[in-house]
């Protein structure tokens, strides 16, 4: 055989429209056989348009010839293009291209195509995205502290379940989540907040998005009402977005969101601590709140995304325990844990259980078998509640200093909200624009969460910024607040 660098060199062309151009592609490719190598560069010289429709190919005993190939690798490449129904072969005839392609666009056309998104996909990508940074710079929010996690218990964790369960894990899995890991959120969710529920009742998912995502999409018809706080979670209005929703603010106080007659099919509510302000709904309202959803036949969605983390007081048990026929319960492992383990749960009435099973197949099957294992061992093992003691006490001390500073160094620019747990802390600006001093900061490394987005309408009633602090050490926190009180002295 003939090497390649000297292939295109000696051969001359085969036919009008079969001469270089297909010889440079058959020459250009490299990792793979000399068979796909001519039908890759048959199927690209028939897509630009080179052989068009009705052209006739070279027989294969010439083909082979001329590209110093075996006839017996000529004759299977346009049997396979033909199985394809790219060629078509007439006993006594020939061969001969047998579709028409429309020539691929080149690079300077497809920036020019026209795109024209759905309604709801336009109304979810103006609304802005929710992607967190790949390393918490001070102060990016909603990060736990990963150089504390024990990251040698959970290697030999892992090594241990492969070796018990081996390829079981490998295989496909339920729908709703490996039984072991359910039975262990059910005794640690009636244990450290309220819940009522079994195994049965849990529904293993890889983010607390998705479980917002596929509620919206069982329970909302397009153009539907639903109530969430405003400000809120913008992850939640994305999802009730892209299900063609209508979404109605509810108006949040210092005993976090206000109950109000009329009351829609769907509520969605952040009880524990309210996104982005940090009350905590009070009983009274909690009670109001569950006595509409029972006289309307509403379901409350309740996101329990940082409960773990309370520093000055127990935090009131889950809203669930009171009425769990009423109330959809979502929390996740990634802020407890790490954000790349991807698994968060929710706890739904029984109704609700096997359409949200059905829908969890049709979406993307099942969460990964092998990270469910270890983190139902490390539960049941009794490191889950270690590591949050320990976590505790780390983002506590690190939200006092946090606290500490801003008042010591940025009383009279900021307002500092009251923060009794979370991993992050809400300010609100004294005076200034948001906006500006956000991109400003940025170019120094500094992020700056914005307080804007969490707002429903395009004029928010408050600025200011949601600092992160759980995954900073003392000195990130002190040269991140040094970096802010620069920032106001450099206007």
């Amino acid at each position: 055989m003939m090497a390649d660098t000297d292939f295109i060199l000696l051969i001359r062309p085969i036919m009008a429209s079969l001469s270089a151009r297909i010889l440079m592609l058959y020459a250009g490719q490299t990792g793979a056989t000399r068979r796909d190598r001519l039908c890759s560069a048959l199927r690209q010289t028939i897509g630009e348009g080179s052989l068009p429709q009705g052209s006739r190919l070279p027989s294969s005993r010439l083909l082979a010839a001329e590209l110093k190939l075996s006839r017996v690798t000529a004759e299977a490449a346009y049997s396979q293009l033909e199985s394809e129904g790219y060629l078509q072969r007439q006993t006594g005839k020939g061969t001969f291209v047998a579709i028409a392609l429309r020539p691929s666009p080149t690079g300077n056309e497809c920036a020019s195509l026209p795109f024209i998104p759905s309604a709801r996909a336009a109304a979810v990508v103006a609304s802005g995205a929710c992607q967190d940074p790949p390393f918490p710079y001070a102060f990016a929010a909603g990060s736990p502290e990963l150089r504390a996690f024990p990251h040698d218990l959970w290697r030999r964790l892992t090594a241990r379940q492969q070796k018990l369960h081996g390829s079981a894990l490998m295989r496909y899995g339920d729908p709703q989540g490996w039984l072991p890991l359910r039975q262990a959120l059910s005794l640690y969710l009636a244990q450290a907040r309220g819940v009522r529920c079994t195994p049965d009742r849990i529904i293993v998912l890889t983010s607390s998005q998705q479980a917002l995502q596929m509620l919206s999409l069982l329970l909302l018809d397009s153009g539907e009402e639903v109530w969430m706080e405003n400000p809120g979670y913008p992850g939640a209005r994305h999802a009730f977005l892209s299900a063609g929703a209508r979404i109605t603010g509810v108006a949040v106080d210092e005993q976090g969101a206000i109950p109000r007659e009329g009351a829609p099919r769907l509520i969605y509510l952040t009880p524990s601590h309210h996104y982005p302000g940090g009350s905590a709904l009070s009983l009274e309202r909690r009670l109001a709140w569950l006595a509409l959803a029972e006289k309307q036949q509403s379901w409350i969605i309740e996101d329990d995304y940082d409960s773990e983390f309370w520093y000055d007081a127990q935090p009131m048990p889950a809203m669930q325990g009171l009425a769990p026929q009423r109330t959809l319960y979502l929390g996740t492992f990634s802020k407890s844990l790490f954000p790349s383990l991807r698994l968060a749960w929710m706890v739904v009435p029984e109704p609700l259980v096997e359409p949200l099973i059905r829908l969890r197949s049709v979406m993307d099957g099942h969460s990964a078998q092998l990270p469910q294992a270890v983190t139902a061992a490390f539960i049941e093992q009794g490191h889950y509640a270690a590591h949050l003691r320990l976590m505790r006490q780390l983002y506590h001390s690190r939200r006092d200093l946090l606290l500490e500073r801003l008042t010591s160094q940025l009383i009279d620019r900021l307002q500092v909200l009251p923060c009794r747990g979370g991993l992050q802390m809400t300010v609100l600006l004294r005076e200034g624009n948001e906006a500006e001093l956000t991109v400003r900061a940025a170019r120094q490394q500094l992020l700056l969460p914005r307080l804007s987005p969490c707002w429903l309408d395009d004029k928010p009633e408050q600025q200011g910024w949601l600092l992160g602090f759980s995954a900073l050490e003392r000195a990130e926190i002190i040269h991140g607040v040094n970096k802010l009180t620069a920032l106001f002295q450099d206007r």
